[in-house]
């Protein structure tokens, strides 16, 4: 009686109020969680837009201290095909930009041999290659830690691009689109003809503001600083053998993007089948990473693992994110330093 009054004989939880209690705590497990992944990508895109902002005031101060951007990639007289990763293509912009983002170790390390290059084909620059560089990498993508094993191997992946412009990326005739091999050197030279968004042919300029052996100055981008894109997100192939996203590898894909605008390439996060034309390159629509695996590699769009569109640094050193519904012809125009037309996003 006295044990009753004092209510020591209170029954516990039947088990119906047991799997009541926990279907409440699961349905409320489930109503955050989706909350949380997006906070946890929110700061995951935060992350990557301010690596590019790192990325893209390097290029700048490096224009400031030689007067010109880095090239996408050096190149000598040697190589024949641009896009051809088993050709010994020298450093490119990451590469000659590492002092400008805290890596000045590592550049002092194999200075000597990225001096010499140009002139002698001096690759033990390369020894470089498999350094991780946390700027380099986006979080959000789940494919960086397989390093790329092509071109002698564990070359670390990275998640940014140069943007060479709306033409393709290889030796033409003359009067074609693209990268062109003029009397035995690679530059920029370019036909008085384009075939631009749409598939037709505009009198317009392909040339972005990186390009293979570039000397391309800020203050030659006559369509405007804040017009004209400079560093594109693009993302981490989804095999060992696919060069997209690597950061010290001078090729399109890799750390390059070309073509932006062109049939192939309307926009950001194109992902079917046969659009990059990538060396050797996994085709993986399924996966968001379509591409035709041809013998060398020519053209890329933008990509990232981020709902909606991609992070872009311009040339005023601002940081935006494009969005995937951008329109083919805008996307071709903000590709391009000096076709006289302006467009915005």
């Amino acid at each position: 009686m006295f044990l009753a009054a004092y209510g020591m004989n209170r029954r516990g939880f039947t088990l119906v109020e047991l799997l009541v209690v926990i279907a409440i705590i699961a349905t409320l497990v489930g109503l955050l969680l989706p909350a949380v992944q997006e906070v946890r990508e929110s700061a995951r895109r935060i992350h990557c837009g301010n690596n590019v902002k790192q990325l893209g005031l390097a290029c700048l101060a490096f224009d400031a201290a030689k007067d010109v951007l880095p090239s996408a990639v050096l190149l000598t007289p040697a190589v024949s095909n641009a896009g051809n990763h088993d050709q010994n293509f020298g450093p490119n912009w990451v590469v000659l930009i590492l002092p400008y983002i805290e890596q000045s170790s590592l550049f002092s390390t194999y200075q000597q041999s990225i001096n010499n290059y140009s002139t002698t084909g001096d690759n033990a620059w390369r020894a470089m290659r498999s350094m991780a560089l946390s700027s380099m990498r986006c979080p959000s993508d789940p494919f960086g830690a397989t390093p790329c094993n092509v071109a002698n191997g564990n070359w670390a992946r990275g998640n940014y691009g140069a943007n060479s412009g709306s033409g393709l990326f290889y030796d033409l005739p003359s009067g074609d689109e693209g990268l062109r091999r003029a009397n035995g050197a690679w530059g920029e030279t370019v036909g008085p003809l384009y075939r631009g968004y749409g598939g037709y042919v505009h009198q317009v300029s392909p040339r972005g503001l990186m390009s293979a052996n570039s000397q391309t100055r800020i203050a030659s981008v006559f369509d405007g600083a804040s017009n004209t894109v400079l560093i594109d997100e693009i993302r981490v192939g989804t095999t060992a053998s696919d060069v997209r996203g690597t950061w010290a590898m001078g090729q399109v894909g890799a750390s390059i993007v070309a073509g932006s605008g062109r049939v192939d390439s309307l926009g950001p996060n194109i992902s079917l089948h046969d659009n990059d034309d990538i060396m050797n390159g996994t085709d993986d629509p399924a996966k968001g990473m379509g591409c035709f695996s041809t013998t060398f590699s020519w053209q890329v769009t933008a990509k990232s693992m981020h709902h909606g569109g991609v992070q872009t640094g311009w040339a005023d050193g601002s940081v935006r994110f494009l969005d995937n519904s951008v329109s083919q012809g805008v996307y071709q125009l903000i590709h391009s330093r000096d076709d006289g037309l302006t467009a915005t996003p």
